[in-house]
């Protein structure tokens, strides 16, 4: 029997945990010297009969720090210029801010202990938020300090893909290659796939845990 609160049915699904997908583009791979571009970030909700669904969607473009590095190779990757007035870059401070701030209230609305990290390849994403918090002395930080849900690992589990583009695809979901490392566009389809093999564990019958006997192979 469900619990018919859908407050309660997200913060008991993951251990009083708030999930929230985020994807970043970066000018490189170290978190402490090189410079975060961009942000994709997507809240999660539950409806009444537990599936999981895509909540609020968040985009920023993010000037470099002063003194970061940009690396050309990592330009060339992502397609970002970091230096064009059009971007309608916000700083690192004024991003956290407003996306911590939007946390807090699904932490607070959905009855969640503390929010955590959804990512593909999460401890890439997570890194970044931590050094970007520690560099603007972000105290109200709401993400767990180390653990994440990695969807690479997840999907590989699932369907025996890690790459975000073939998860998608094997688990139904379309990918437009075209559109892949624009912040917004990954998170998107993060959130997706990982809605899908929430929900789909869900369908199998492997949450609620219930204490039915499994024959053994």
């Amino acid at each position: 029997m469900y619990i018919k609160t859908k407050k309660s049915l997200l913060s008991k699904r993951f251990r009083t945990f708030y999930p929230v997908v985020i994807d970043v583009e970066t000018a490189g791979f170290n978190p402490i010297t090189d410079a975060l571009l961009e942000i994709g970030v997507v809240t999660l909700k539950m409806n009444s009969y537990g599936w999981l669904k895509i909540d609020k969607k968040i985009h920023f473009h993010i000037k470099p720090f002063e003194g970061s590095l940009i690396h050309k190779e990592a330009l060339s990757f992502n397609k970002i210029d970091p230096f064009n007035p059009f971007r309608g870059a916000i700083s690192e401070k004024q991003m956290l801010k407003e996306i911590f701030t939007i946390i807090y209230q699904g932490i607070k609305k959905y009855e969640c202990s503390k929010a955590i990290i959804v990512a593909h390849n999460a401890n890439f994403d997570h890194n970044f938020i931590m050094a970007a918090s520690h560099r603007t002395k972000s105290i109200n930080n709401p993400f767990h300090s180390f653990a994440t849900f990695d969807t690479a690992s997840l999907s590989g589990l699932t369907v025996g893909q890690t790459v975000l583009s073939k998860a998608c695809r094997a688990m139904g979901l379309s990918f437009d290659n075209n559109q892949a490392h624009s912040a917004l566009y990954d998170t998107l389809k993060t959130a997706n796939l990982f809605c899908k093999i929430v929900n789909l564990w869900k369908k199998i019958g492997g949450w609620p845990i219930t204490n039915r006997k499994i024959k053994k192979s």
